[in-house]
Order: C-alpha cells, then sequence, then structure tokens
C-alpha cells in the first residue's frame, strides 16, 4: 500500500519505503513544511486537473513549480527529476490538479513565469546520487564556516543544500549588515569544485530549515506545517492579556512566536463586546479603576483609588450601565452593589472508618544513646587521660603512703593544677644543673686537650718561614691567602 500523503510504497517485511510524513504510513521524516493534497484520498480525479505541479526539495525545504507532461504519467509523491541551469535536480510531486492553482494564487506566482518542466520519473542512480550529495553537505558546512571564519566575513552559514546531480552548491546564510562574499565565493568553488550560489535568509527561515523543540514541547511549527510567516506584533499578546516579557514570548529565531496569532480572532470577537473606554468609573465612594479583564467569562475587575485593598468582580453588563451613568452627569453609589455574586459551595467532607481496611507497619524506633551527666563525663575524659596503673611517677614526686589509696576516685582541679607546677618546676631545676655540668665538663676537656700532646701532624708547624726555607725536594702544598673579613673583631692568625 502506497503511502497518500507522500506517495511511497512498502516494503517487503510491510515497512514504509523513505515516507516520512505521518500520514497513512505513520513516520515522520519527510514532506516538512509541503502542503498536503487532501484531494488525492479521496480517490476520484480532479476534473480541473492542470499541467503544472509542485514539487519540493531536501525534504520540503524548498518548493518550486514545474510543468508535467501528460505522457509522463506522474501523480502526487512520486520522485522525479526536474531541469534547472546547471543539470536536473531530483524531487518530490507535493500539490497536483486545483490544489497547485490555489497555492500559486496565495503565493502569487503567475502561470507565465512557470518556464521549467519534469524531465522524467528518478531511477535508483537518481536517488542514489541524492543520498551521497545529502552525505556530502555535513562536511561542506564545516569547511564553509571554517573559511568564512577566516577571511573575517560577518556572516552566519546556516545550511548547504547539494544539487541532485552534485554540480551545483546552495549555501544559505544571515548576516545583520551587507556582505560582500565575492572573494569567498571564489575560494569556496575552489575548495568543493562546484558551482556556488550564495543565498542570505532571515532569522525564521534559518530555524525552519534547521528544525527545533519549541517551548510547548513539540516540534516547531515554521519547520513541521507552517508554510507561510505572517506579521506578528506585540498587540497580539496586549489583547490576549499576556504579560509584555521579551523573553517568554520570543522564539528560538528571535522574533515574536507565530502562534500568537493562532488564538488573536478570538479574542478579538470577545473583546467586541467590552466598553471601549471602561479604565475609571467615577462613583459616589470614589473612583473605580480597572485592574484586570476576564475575557472569555466577561468580568472586569475594579478597586477604589483610595483602597486598593479589595477588588469587585462586575459583569461587562453592569459596566455598560455604570458608564451611562456617568455620562448622564450622575454618580452611582458604589461598587459593591453591582458587582457579581459568587455562590460559594460549601463541601461537607465525611470520614469513613477504615479500620482494618489500612495496616500501617509499626514505625522502627531508633536507639537514642542517653547524654552523659557533668560528673560522668568528667570521669570519663580523665580515665581516658590516666593509664591503667594509675598516675605515671615523676622523678620529684614521692610514693603515695600505703595506708591512703592511689588516687583512685575524683581528685580537685588545685591539687592537680599544683602537681602540674611541681614537676614543670623540677624539671627546669633538673635542665639547669644538666646545663652546669655539661659546660663544666667542656671547659674541663678543653683544658685537659691543651695539656695533652697532639698527634705529631697537628702539632708540627703547618706552614713556618725555617720550614720553608729548611724544605727537601719533596712536594710543596702551595697555600691560598685569607680573604680579611669586613666585620668587627681582630683578624685571624696562623
Amino acid at each position: 500500500m502506497a503511502c497518500k500523503s507522500c506517495g511511497t510504497g512498502t516494503n517487503e517485511d510491510g515497512t514504509p519505503k523513505g515516507c516520512g510524513s505521518k500520514g497513512s504510513c505513520g513516520t515522520s521524516s519527510c514532506n516538512k513544511r509541503s502542503s498536503y493534497d487532501w484531494l488525492a484520498d479521496l480517490g476520484i480525479d480532479d476534473p480541473y486537473a492542470n499541467n503544472i505541479v509542485e514539487v519540493s526539495f531536501k525534504d520540503g525545504a524548498s518548493q518550486d513549480f514545474y510543468h508535467a507532461a501528460a505522457d509522463l504519467e506522474v501523480f502526487t509523491g512520486d520522485n522525479v527529476a526536474v531541469e534547472t541551469d546547471n543539470g536536473f535536480n531530483v524531487g518530490r510531486i507535493t500539490l497536483s490538479g486545483e490544489l497547485v492553482r490555489l497555492q500559486m494564487k496565495k503565493k502569487k506566482v503567475p502561470e507565465t513565469k512557470v518556464t521549467r518542466s519534469i524531465i522524467r520519473r528518478a531511477n535508483l542512480r537518481d536517488m542514489e546520487k541524492v543520498a551521497e550529495c545529502r552525505e556530502l553537505e555535513k562536511s561542506t558546512l564545516v569547511k564553509a564556516r571554517a573559511i568564512a571564519r577566516q577571511n573575517h566575513v560577518k556572516m552566519k552559514i546556516s545550511d548547504v543544500e547539494y544539487q541532485g546531480d552534485g554540480r551545483k552548491a546552495t549555501i544559505y546564510y544571515t548576516a545583520d549588515e551587507r556582505v560582500d562574499f565575492r572573494e569567498l565565493v571564489r575560494q569556496f568553488s575552489h575548495q568543493f569544485r562546484v558551482k556556488i550560489e550564495m543565498r542570505q535568509i532571515g532569522p525564521r527561515q534559518e530555524t525552519a530549515r534547521l528544525g527545533g523543540i519549541g517551548s510547548c514541547g513539540r516540534e516547531l511549527c515554521c519547520s513541521t506545517w507552517l508554510s507561510d510567516f505572517s506579521a506578528v506584533n506585540t498587540a497580539a499578546a496586549r489583547y490576549q492579556n499576556i504579560a509584555i516579557n521579551q523573553q517568554k514570548l520570543s522564539g528560538q529565531c528571535g522574533r515574536l512566536k507565530c502562534c500568537l496569532n493562532y488564538e488573536l480572532d478570538t479574542y478579538m470577537e470577545a473583546l467586541e463586546a467590552f466598553p471601549k473606554k471602561a479604565d475609571k468609573i467615577k462613583t459616589a465612594a470614589g473612583l473605580a479603576i480597572l485592574i484586570k479583564t476576564d475575557i472569555f467569562k466577561g468580568i472586569m475587575f475594579y478597586t477604589y483609588k483610595e483602597n486598593r485593598g479589595q477588588l469587585y468582580p462586575i459583569p461587562v453588563a453592569k459596566v455598560h450601565e455604570l458608564i451611562a451613568i456617568n455620562r448622564a452627569g450622575d454618580l452611582p453609589a458604589d461598587l459593591h452593589s453591582h458587582q457579581l455574586v459568587v455562590e460559594s459551595k460549601v463541601e461537607v467532607f465525611e470520614y469513613e472508618d477504615v479500620t482494618g481496611a489500612i495496616d500501617l507497619k509499626p514505625l522502627e524506633k531508633r536507639k537514642r544513646r542517653r547524654k552523659k551527666s557533668g560528673t560522668q563525663s568528667k570521669r570519663s575524659s580523665n580515665s581516658r587521660r590516666k593509664p591503667a596503673g594509675g598516675e605515671a611517677k615523676t622523678g620529684s614526686e614521692k610514693p603515695a603512703p600505703s595506708g591512703k589509696p592511689d588516687g583512685g576516685g575524683e581528685k580537685k582541679e588545685g591539687s592537680r593544677n599544683s602537681k602540674r607546677r611541681k614537676t614543670r618546676s623540677n624539671n627546669r631545676n633538673k635542665q639547669g644543673k644538666s646545663n652546669a655540668s655539661g659546660s663544666s665538663n667542656a671547659k674541663g676537656g678543653e683544658q685537659s686537650s691543651s695539656a695533652k700532646p697532639s698527634s705529631p701532624k697537628a702539632s708540627a708547624p703547618r706552614a713556618s718561614g725555617e720550614g720553608n726555607k729548611s724544605g727537601s725536594g719533596a712536594s710543596r702544598k702551595k697555600r691560598t691567602p685569607r680573604r680579611k673579613k669586613t666585620g668587627g673583631g681582630p683578624p685571624k692568625t696562623d
């Protein structure tokens, strides 16, 4: 069974062959932004048949109109080879018959401007060549961006489209200013060995070619079904009571979202029942100011200028009456008598007996450790500090008498501090004595060393005048003169 939306058939296993628009085949990768030929589903002949058909290229990225001879017998969904200025291109027929005439009227294309025609149906070799060109477009896009960056050209290359026979490549770009790309085209043609066409597009067309996911969670409208772009302004957001937030109202293209126009007509029809100048209403209780409007419910919320704490919901019919009273020169009493009375329904909650119906698992209680008291914490800290056999004895401390215990119980902080002080003083005395004995020993050692004769090598003069005069033929060591110190103190002598 052939797909009625794109015309492709099915394989032997039942899967669609190359189809992508979610028509009767159910896939979603071809014929994006192409018009749907609903007359093809009816299964009847078009009485207003025309020899002009619409052909889309690169999954609906671009469309054009061509003449189709009757003897070719091509229909909607057929892959065809069409003539171009440089060889041929391969596309798919998306519209035929009377719908083509309506589409040409919508796009304002007269029949006299349609000069090209379809050559034949695309064969297997043509489809293979197109697939090779589509694979080549990815590497070409990367190289083209690198060349543009090397030449410091202020443009953004968004897409590359090869012709079906691979002889021509169209490079789509966006730029804020006018760009001189003559030198750039020479480098592109020298690098890619094909004819280059540069085509500038807007940000909306760029987003439509690239695709993406919108804030609603669905695929972008411009890349799926939206075929033309209508003007969108902030007035559409004001009519729908939408906050003017540029970030939330802008799409991926950086412009206002196209979906702001979808429900605008419905809001415009509903706003016809509202009064034109109803921002302020004069009453005897004070000046009333319009705060917000519920368009579909037909309610306008007012509050007093002096007291803005309470809102008064007033129907549109009552607002017309209040404005008519003001025009007559009178003042209504207040807004409270004209506000919409909302009957509040009191909901009575009934409780059911769920005993035995729901079994809750018992909560597992965690075992909490009890906090120790102050005395117990002190004891535990003291026991950690002390060794197992009691306090370590120092050299100055006396051992405890046998009649008294060795301090297993509590001790006062004063006695403990006094013992620490005693041990520190004793240690200092010991250090002083050891230092004194060490100095005396050092002096005695110097005296004894001076009294005792040293080794013959040390006692012999190192370099005396006599030794130099009475020297033999043995080798003599040359003495290096010592440097004089610049600091204070007498100079050293040999």
